[in-house]
């Protein structure tokens, strides 16, 4: 796809003007935002900031500046008058709006993924579209096999740097067969070293291949949304085609596609695409050819010789003809005896005829951890024959915090080629209560499943007070020894469990208290029963405990799902009573005389008596 100077357009439509004048009248009628080609080079494709005397160069772009399909739609219906009615595909529309069914579906899945995903870059599929047709004649009108891969590889021509970029072999061949230079692969046109970042499993069987119209319609529409683009900015669509191919003629091409596109299309079965015959290297050139569809050619196409006509004889005499050799004349092979138009394609989600889930078994999952299981379904046609290929969209419905990965409340999955799809693993959050995954076929919703989901409380089936010392405190005052729990499951230990507190007035009383010890809530108020949740080790910490005003014998009651309990005696006294101090003696009285004259004045008087 790239810019090969000189050589442009199909014939008799070679002028720049011709072409100007075309893609003016679709800008003009349908476009207003379209930008027309330069009519300064005589429709000569101009690489974006390059001379006509530089060579073109292919950094930068998804395709490496390979050569691409640079005929435009046309504005009237292909069908010739007088042709057959009987013979003509029953369509709506022009038969160049026609897509393959395989092809049509890649690019809406795609659309629908990365919208998903991406929704900011609001991807619209006839982009993809559009540059299918530039850059393969969408997969060679079709011709790719169930799964979606071309029946033959699509080629573009080495890049060697003569007329096009210089890029040497990135992939030791693997993808386009050229051990010494590169060239651009598949449908989408990507050159290997473009492939390695961008490719995509888009089927989901097993390997991203290039050729794969449902991987490279994929890889290309997270390659046009790269660097935050948002496609409903023109500004940011041109520069998102521009970096597939920096070419002005190559953005104006794919803009006329575009536009054809959104005013409508139709599906017709594969291999029946229209296929354009003009290249931006000048090669393929020359009629339209018919179904089947052939791929582009890698090498110039040989056109059969024209039979010389016999010399004139002399007059009267009648002309000897020469007999035809035994090699046959000619045939078009593309131009099979009238047989009846094929069936067309049924796209793979119209072919599901329901959603089987498989291992149907209870969801179940405690809070805070994952589901052992996840939701996965068949898809089946009438049949019962798996259908591969199908988006399944994965979604959560109900009152849950329940989450797939990333806290996604839905999820879409490719089926795989067992014709399965399995979502995302599933998180249970801290609601406890019952939720439904429903699963749904993109693009034909009356084809769903439904599973119910279960999340319940952790459990512990033991709690047990770590050591610690009997709690005891005044009334007026808090208590000073600390309160741990450890709880355990089956003698493991149980984190995530939560654990009630409850204080009441007696070992045998099950209201709480009305008065006495209590925990204070954030507010800062009196509450006597709190939720605590276990750490990581199981252990529980009860925050701290005040004895309130009234003294007595309280219980701190703990229980936990599973039926883990243990109580913890709680005593609160009175402050005791202020003693009476002792009364202070009154001082012995201080005599007139000593002690010795008072004791001596006794025996003197008793003779007197």
């Amino acid at each position: 796809m790239s810019a090969h100077l000189g050589r442009r357009l199909r014939k008799g439509a070679t002028s720049g003007a011709v072409v100007a004048a075309a893609v003016a009248a679709l800008a003009a009628s349908q476009a207003p935002e379209m930008t027309p080609p330069p009519t300064d080079n005589a429709g000569g494709d101009r690489a974006i900031g390059a001379e006509d005397t530089a060579s073109p160069s292919g950094d930068g772009s998804a395709t490496g500046g390979s050569p691409y399909y640079t005929e435009l739609p046309t504005l009237n219906t292909p069908n010739k008058p007088g042709a057959p009615t009987s013979l003509l595909p029953v369509i709506a529309g022009p038969a160049e709006a026609g897509i393959p069914a395989s092809v049509f579906s890649a690019y809406q899945r795609a659309e629908q993924s990365i919208r998903s995903t991406d929704p900011g870059c609001n991807l619209p599929w006839q982009l993809l579209a559009g540059i299918g047709k530039v850059e393969s004649g969408q997969a060679s009108g079709g011709r790719v096999d169930a799964n979606g891969t071309t029946l033959t590889p699509i080629l573009g021509p080495a890049l060697n740097g003569v007329g096009f970029a210089n890029i040497s072999d990135t992939d030791g061949g693997a993808y386009d067969g050229d051990k010494i230079h590169d060239r651009a692969v598949g449908p989408m046109q990507f050159i290997p070293s473009t492939w390695a970042t961008w490719g995509q499993d888009a089927n989901s069987d097993g390997k991203k291949d290039p050729n794969n119209i449902y991987d490279a319609a994929q890889a290309a529409g997270l390659y046009l949304c790269a660097g935050g683009r948002n496609l409903a900015l023109k500004a940011d669509l041109d520069r998102a085609i521009l970096s597939y191919n920096r070419s002005r003629e190559y953005l104006n091409t794919v803009l006329s596609w575009f536009e054809f596109y959104q005013r409508g299309t139709h599906q017709v079965p594969d291999g029946t695409g229209v296929l354009p015959v003009d290249r931006s290297d000048g090669r393929h050139q020359g009629n339209r050819p018919t179904s089947p569809l052939l791929p582009l050619p890698t090498s110039p196409v040989t056109k059969p010789s024209t039979p010389v006509s016999p010399e004139p004889t002399e007059p009267g005499k009648r002309p000897e003809v020469t007999p035809t050799p035994t090699k046959p004349a000619p045939t078009t092979p593309t131009k099979p005896p009238v047989t009846p138009p094929k069936p067309p394609t049924v796209p793979p989600a119209v072919k599901v005829a329901r959603l089987a889930p498989v291992a149907p078994g209870p969801l179940t999952a405690t809070t805070e951890s994952a589901f052992a299981k996840a939701p996965t379904v068949a898809a089946l046609d009438a049949s019962g024959a798996p259908v591969t290929g199908v988006t399944i969209r994965f979604e959560i419905t109900g009152t849950t915090d329940a989450r797939f990965a990333g806290g996604a409340t839905s999820a879409t999955v490719t089926v795989g080629s067992a014709g399965l799809a399995k979502a995302p693993t599933l998180r249970a959050g801290e609601k406890t209560g019952s939720f439904k995954v429903r699963a749904t076929v993109v693009g034909n919703p009356a084809a769903a499943a439904e599973f119910g989901a279960t999340v319940t409380a952790r459990e512990a089936d033991t709690l047990a007070r770590v050591a610690g010392d009997p709690l005891s405190a005044t009334t007026g005052t808090a208590f000073t020894q600390q309160v741990r729990v450890k709880a355990t499951e089956e003698d493991v230990l149980a984190p995530g469990v939560l654990v009630t507190a409850k204080i009441v007035a007696s070992a045998t009383g099950a209201e709480e208290s009305a008065d006495g010890p209590y925990f204070k809530d954030a507010a800062g108020a009196a509450v006597r029963t709190l939720v605590l949740k276990t750490d990581a080790n199981g252990l529980v910490t009860l925050p701290e405990l005040f004895a309130g005003d009234k003294a007595g014998e309280y219980v701190i009651r703990l229980s936990a799902p599973g039926g883990g309990s243990t109580e913890v005696k709680l005593t609160v006294t009175a402050p005791d009573p202020t003693p009476t101090p002792e009364p202070t003696p009154d001082p012995t009285p201080t005599g007139t005389g000593s002690p010795e004259a008072t004791a001596s004045a006794s025996p003197s008087a008793s003779p007197s008596a």
